[in-house]
């Protein structure tokens, strides 16, 4: 069974958010994802400043078995990528929740994060998906 953290936000699309102290966010791909995909090789993240509107393509994480896109769950402008993740994307396998964050966001619209998926609707999906 998949780790869904009761204190993120969940998208259909395998992504989480996190709400930070200071009104932004951090996004990146759940324990579901990363175990669908396997071991990482390569990831590639948005530069800082790029807009993003919710569902666009915005980053890449490729497996020894496939090229995924990452979706943004929410609209807003990325501040900051984590770079970590050129050197070693395999922090997204060991720790997808922390370390292995791809962005932080400052979303373009302070209600954005109520149409995520609270946890208990993401563990729902995934029971739906068979995961």
């Amino acid at each position: 069974m998949s780790q869904v953290p009761s204190d993120l936000k969940y998208a259909k699309s395998h992504e989480w958010v996190r709400a930070l102290p200071d009104g932004t966010v951090e996004i990146g791909i759940t324990d579901h994802a990363q175990h669908a995909l396997g071991d990482l090789v390569f990831v590639e993240v948005p530069e800082a400043g790029r807009s993003l509107q919710a569902g666009d393509a915005c980053a890449v994480v490729e497996s020894v078995k496939a090229a995924s896109d990452v979706y943004s769950p929410i609209a807003g402008t990325v501040l900051e990528a984590n770079a970590a993740l050129a050197s070693a994307p395999e922090l997204i396998n060991q720790d997808c929740y922390g370390k292995g964050w791809l962005m932080r966001v400052q979303p373009a619209d302070a209600g954005a994060l109520a149409a995520l998926l609270p946890a208990a609707d993401y563990q729902t999906l995934l029971a739906a998906e068979g995961g």
